[in-house]
């Protein structure tokens, strides 16, 4: 999308709980593992979204985040995080602090 293009309303649905323990299983990962791919704290989050009596729906940008993690090479993913920090944000996958 260029900066002269005007936004579309984005029409998304969210993955259910059954289709995340089914990306899960098929990838072979762990809970640990897909908060880590979802950028979650931890596999007590990633839980939240996957059980409970109201489990969480995964936004899209959250979704958008893993599935780039999966599909898009270390080089294509640096220079995202790179135009990420020229925007003002500070961010390390790897979660070291400064």
């Amino acid at each position: 999308m260029r900066a002269t293009s005007t936004p579309k309303t984005m029409l998304y649905t969210p993955p259910t709980t059954e289709q995340l323990a089914d990306l899960k299983q098929t990838l072979g990962l762990t809970g640990k593992q897909m908060a880590e791919l979802f950028g979650l704290a931890g596999d007590h989050q990633w839980r939240k979204y996957t059980g409970g009596q109201q489990p969480r729906e995964v936004s899209p940008q959250m979704l958008f985040f893993a599935m780039a993690r999966l599909e898009l090479d270390e080089a294509t993913i640096s220079r995202i995080l790179q135009r990420m920090r020229s925007a003002g944000a500070t961010i390390d996958l790897s979660g070291a602090e400064r």
